[in-house]
């Protein structure tokens, strides 16, 4: 019972997120940390229960991981599937010109998409040859003023204890 309703409740975050869109997870903020604490805190009775013993928690985990690791599988075997999931990649300026249907699907604004552009760069949206809502929440930005491409990201963590040559 512990595993369906972890599966249940993983379903619908997935299905929430889809929803309301991959934009708010791009760049976390401290209310969108505190948003997601908040979910995990609330779902956790929903998938095990009464039951907070190690061997409830381990097993809805494993129903986690194993759910997880089948639809890595699947939307990597279906691409159909993966585009339902996780979308396509929306164009938002194509040679210098906003693409007004792009930013409308995506729910960005210009404000939001010069923020981007000037993160990469670019001064302005006519030296853009190509911006992209990428299906992570990232803005790619292609410009050949500085014959490189660019994507912002969300900031990773620093590897301690790399070796050095």
């Amino acid at each position: 019972m512990i595993a369906l309703r972890s599966i249940a409740v993983y379903i619908f975050i997935v299905a929430a997120i889809r929803l309301f869109g991959k934009k708010e997870f791009a760049q976390l903020t401290i209310t969108d940390l505190v948003f997601i604490l908040l979910i995990s805190n609330s779902v956790q009775n929903a998938m095990v229960g009464g039951d907070s013993s190690l061997q409830g928690g381990i097993t809805s985990a494993l129903a986690l991981f194993i759910l997880n690791f089948s639809i890595k599988k699947v939307t990597f075997l279906f691409p159909s599937i993966d585009k339902l999931l996780d979308g396509e990649p929306v164009t938002l300026v194509y040679d210098g010109k906003l693409v007004l249907s792009g930013l409308k699907k995506s729910e960005i604004s210009i404000d939001e998409l010069m923020v981007a552009v000037r993160e990469h760069g670019v001064q302005t949206i006519a030296e853009v040859n190509l911006a992209v809502f990428e299906v992570d929440g990232s803005i790619s930005v292609l410009s050949d003023n500085f014959n490189k491409s660019t994507k912002r990201r969300r900031k990773g963590h620093k590897i301690l204890g790399k070796n050095q040559s």
